[in-house]
């Protein structure tokens, strides 16, 4: 095939790469140095304002939180669901993916009826002499993080289940036969081959986390404001310029975390593959 050939098959992809990722990402950049002429006054609000900084440091930390319970949780469930026959792999599947038919904002409002001061943890609590008065769980960083871990679990059980399926089963029967205990022939041979699926998962959840708004500005406080809140207040203000610089600020904090996780990723399959874990 002709190096021609070769660069009209590219073509698409990059023509869609330019209109969707590339000139948004430019255009945002643009708004946010120009306003209307060329400053650096909203990243200098950004760096010298500790309220700022802290929104970035909760938003980096939330994510994280969020990306490795997933991970913790999901995993466990994806191994589960793959040791199991084909019929009863697609029910759990589907099961999995009922809760992803609905729209964030349903299942953020579904927490507030779980977590209410009348709410079914409240009864629950009170029916069983547990509690004398209605606990305060809405409104608080907990109520935050539960959501969001709900929210993004099935998208990293399916990536696990996805890269565990992969998985040649008769590795783990040689390595059985071979001496390996059940539990060595998991950490020597199937973990290490299921990893990289599962870091993959991690930082889809992850990135998604860092744009999360609509969960926090429902179920948290004041304290649990991260940058997506951030930019949709400066939006309803018309600070154009300010949102824009919030906006690159988001991208850029996101890449650069995607790198550095992808990163100790590797870092961390060497170990496993080396039996350092």
């Amino acid at each position: 095939m002709k190096f021609r050939q070769i660069l009209w098959l590219f073509l698409p992809a990059t023509l869609l790469l330019v209109a969707f990722i590339a000139a948004p990402s430019f255009d945002l950049f643009r708004a946010s140095v120009f306003d209307p002429d060329f400053t650096t006054e909203h990243f200098e609000r950004l760096i010298n304002r500790s309220v700022y900084l802290d929104v970035m440091w909760r938003t980096i930390r939330v994510s994280l939180t969020v990306a490795v319970l997933c991970t913790l949780i999901g995993y466990p469930v994806a191994f589960f669901i793959n040791l199991q026959p084909r019929r009863r792999q697609t029910l759990l599947l589907f099961l999995i993916l009922i809760p992803m038919w609905m729209s964030i904002l349903i299942r953020t409002y579904a927490w507030i009826v779980i977590l209410g001061r009348d709410g079914l943890v409240n009864q629950m609590l009170a029916m069983l002499g547990l509690a004398t008065e209605p606990m305060q769980m809405l409104y608080t960083s907990g109520a935050v993080l539960a959501a969001m871990v709900q929210i993004l679990l099935p998208i990293q059980i399916l990536t696990c289940y996805a890269a565990m399926t992969e998985i040649d089963f008769d590795l783990i029967r040689a390595a059985r036969v071979l001496g390996a205990r059940p539990r060595q022939a998991l950490a020597r041979v199937f973990l290490p081959l299921s990893l990289d699926g599962t870091l993959t998962g991690l930082v889809i959840v992850f990135m998604l986390s860092m744009g999360f708004f609509i969960t926090p500005a429902l179920l948290g406080g004041r304290q649990d404001t991260m940058i997506a809140n951030l930019i949709e207040f400066q939006v309803q203000r018309l600070n154009w310029s300010f949102a824009a610089a919030l906006g690159v600020v988001l991208l850029i904090l996101t890449v650069g975390m995607i790198v550095a996780l992808r990163g100790a990723g590797k870092l961390l399959a060497r170990r496993v593959l080396k039996g350092g874990l």
